[in-house]
């Protein structure tokens, strides 16, 4: 019974040694086994581990890649002296959990480092380029450039760069509105010189049309004075023809005419001799002139 009871305890601490003593790494993890925090050796190979209970502890890292996103804009000036705020990312993976472990002790610490680094590669980097090299195929090379500057720094860190990128690059909001206004400014600009080019044009269209019109009124009032001429000649020659085949009906019917025009208004006084020649068809009865 005594020895049923020492085995129990025994195997009771053997699992409790065991429990504390035995861990797994995981296939996406890497860690450092820590003697009353100085490191003892680093385990970057998945499965079963053992570490002294109560005197070790496993420190885990990712294995995978990893992510950091520029906390800020950097405001960069190019070599063209125009100035971009510009946003980074960052993609990296922890290659030496050991010196990773010695220098930034965990991701939020390395967060800040390498977003440190980064900054100060891209200022570098791109203060040597214009705007047209970040906006045309260079824009590649200057990004490689920055991660080789950021892998060379970053491998005192215990971190292998896999890429860097500019997320993007756009001019201050001063600049830019600066920008809109001198865009606006020459917009307008032209708008009042097509308004002007078009204001002359119209003045041209209305002067020539003004001319022709004044020309083919000129030239309608001289054709119809021409024709109202003719016409008259015509109707004069018409006139003289068919009265001169009888000059005493003539003369008896312009008389005529000119009794109505005078005798056409009531109140109409004439004041004449009674042997006027106005009267001459009023002598006899048969209205043949008096001699």
């Amino acid at each position: 019974m005594k020895t049923s009871t020492i085995s129990i305890i025994g195997l009771v601490v053997l699992g409790f040694v065991a429990l504390n003593g035995l861990f797994i790494v995981q296939q996406t993890q890497q860690g450092i086994v820590l003697q009353f925090g100085e490191p003892k050796r680093t385990l970057q190979d998945p499965g079963l581990n053992w570490k002294i209970p109560f005197i070790q502890n496993v420190v885990f890292y990712e294995n995978r890649v990893l992510s950091m996103v520029s906390s800020d804009s950097d405001e960069v000036i190019l070599a063209d002296q125009k100035r971009l705020e510009v946003d980074t990312y960052a993609r990296y993976q922890i290659v030496n959990p050991l010196l990773f472990y010695q220098t930034v002790r965990n991701v939020q610490g390395v967060e800040q480092r390498l977003d440190a680094i980064v900054d100060s590669s891209v200022r570098r980097v791109l203060g040597g380029a214009t705007l047209v090299d970040i906006l045309s195929e260079k824009r590649s090379d200057l990004t490689t450039s920055i991660r080789e500057e950021v892998n060379a720094s970053a491998e005192s860190l215990g971190l292998d760069i896999i890429d860097v990128r500019i997320r993007r690059a756009d001019y201050p909001d001063a600049t830019s509105q600066n920008i809109f206004n001198r865009m606006k400014s020459e917009r307008e600009r032209e708008a009042k010189e097509f308004r002007a080019t078009g204001e002359e044009e119209a003045q041209k269209i209305r002067a020539d049309a003004d001319k022709q019109r004044t020309v083919m009124v000129a030239d309608a009032r001289r054709q119809s004075e021409i024709l109202r001429g003719e016409g008259d000649a015509k109707s004069i020659q018409i006139y003289a023809d068919a009265f001169g085949q009888d000059k005493d009906f003539f003369s008896f019917y312009r008389s005529m005419q000119a009794y109505r025009k005078t005798f056409s208004e009531e109140g109409t006084s004439l004041v004449l001799s009674p042997d006027s020649e106005f009267f001459r068809f009023f002598g006899s009865k048969s209205g043949a002139a008096s001699e």
